[in-house]
């Protein structure tokens, strides 16, 4: 009884882990959805105005 409490201990915590990544991979990925649209918007703005730094 005593193994198999600590196999749902560990079970549980490894879900909690990889829950947690997924919500992380998920925020990060919108973020990085967001920063390519700035840069994109950036960029043809630069290519519009004909500005040269």
């Amino acid at each position: 009884m005593n193994i198999f409490l600590i196999l749902i201990i560990i079970v549980a915590i490894a879900l909690l882990l990889v829950g947690g990544l997924v919500e992380a991979v998920r925020f990060l990925l919108w973020v990085g959805l967001v920063l390519a649209i700035i840069a994109v918007i950036m960029w043809l703005f630069r290519a519009i105005t004909g500005s040269r730094r």
